[in-house]
């Protein structure tokens, strides 16, 4: 399924779906085709029976960034700052708060460069694979810029306050190793292998019980900013919620019945 030429869609009913940043020849920038694609494809797969969203990038980049041609031509059209700022809410920043709140599980696979605004697409997701020839970076100042697409908020949050200082003041770009010392990337692939492992970790998440799975996610992902006890009251409420699932019961009986479950996501 196309949403436009920039981004493709594929959703596999009880499966994963697949966005797929389709602009290749830049080297999938967030230009507002790629923005709004994205976001069209992240509320089309709201109302489908997907378990988990996959994205990843065409042509051997993940996402390099800021549309270079965009401030291209803000520059020739003397655009206002007014008007820039407007225009990167329009698009960019609707399209990481959509993904920060997501409900469904995000997975990035990242096979080539993620840098810029690109790198904050990969960590605004939920899960974060690489291949060993990705690379990362956070270049704002490469083009005289300070940071946006969220990086002061995900970013320390991440790899805390200095490291994140660090990565911006230098604007260095590193590779798929270091970003997982760094806690970026959850894991890195050969990437020769980098599509099965990807399929195999993707396969791991839709095999489990999808109600269960939404509210863990969420759970965890909200932690940080809760109380203890604010989350154990909330873990409760939750649990409350999918004790009364036909999953639960499914978890159960293939538990005593010594088997693997079958989830249907009721």
């Amino acid at each position: 399924m196309a949403l436009g030429d920039a981004v493709l869609l594929e959703i596999e009913d009880d499966g994963p779906a697949t966005i797929t940043l389709n602009q290749p020849d830049r080297r999938n920038a967030l230009s507002d085709e790629i923005s709004d694609g994205l976001l069209e494809a992240l509320e089309e797969i709201q109302d489908s029976d997907a378990r988990c969203v996959v994205i990843e990038g065409a042509g051997g980049s993940f996402s390099a960034g800021g549309d270079i041609q965009r401030m291209t031509d803000a520059l020739e059209d003397d655009m206002p700052a007014d008007d820039r700022v407007r225009s990167l809410e329009r698009s960019t920043n609707d399209m990481m708060t959509t993904l920060v709140d997501y409900p469904i599980p995000t997975i990035a696979a990242i096979d080539g460069a993620a840098v810029g605004a690109g790198a904050n697409l990969a960590i605004a997701c939920d899960v974060q694979l690489a291949s060993d020839r990705a690379a990362f970076g956070f270049v704002f100042r490469q083009v005289g810029l300070s940071v946006d697409a969220g990086t002061s908020y995900l970013l320390p949050r991440i790899v805390g306050e200095n490291v994140a200082k660090e990565l911006v003041l230098t604007g260095d770009i590193f590779g798929a190793d270091r970003a997982k010392d760094l806690r970026l990337v959850n894991h890195v692939y050969d990437t020769e292998e980098f599509d099965d492992q990807v399929d195999a970790f993707v396969e791991k998440v839709v095999s489990g019980p999808p109600i269960a799975l939404r509210h863990a996610n969420r759970l965890v992902g909200e932690g940080l900013g809760k109380s203890l006890d604010q989350a154990l009251t909330d873990e409760a409420v939750a649990q409350g919620i999918v004790f009364d699932t036909e999953d639960h019961a499914e978890g159960v009986n293939a538990f005593l019945e010594d088997r693997e479950p079958e989830y249907d996501g009721q």
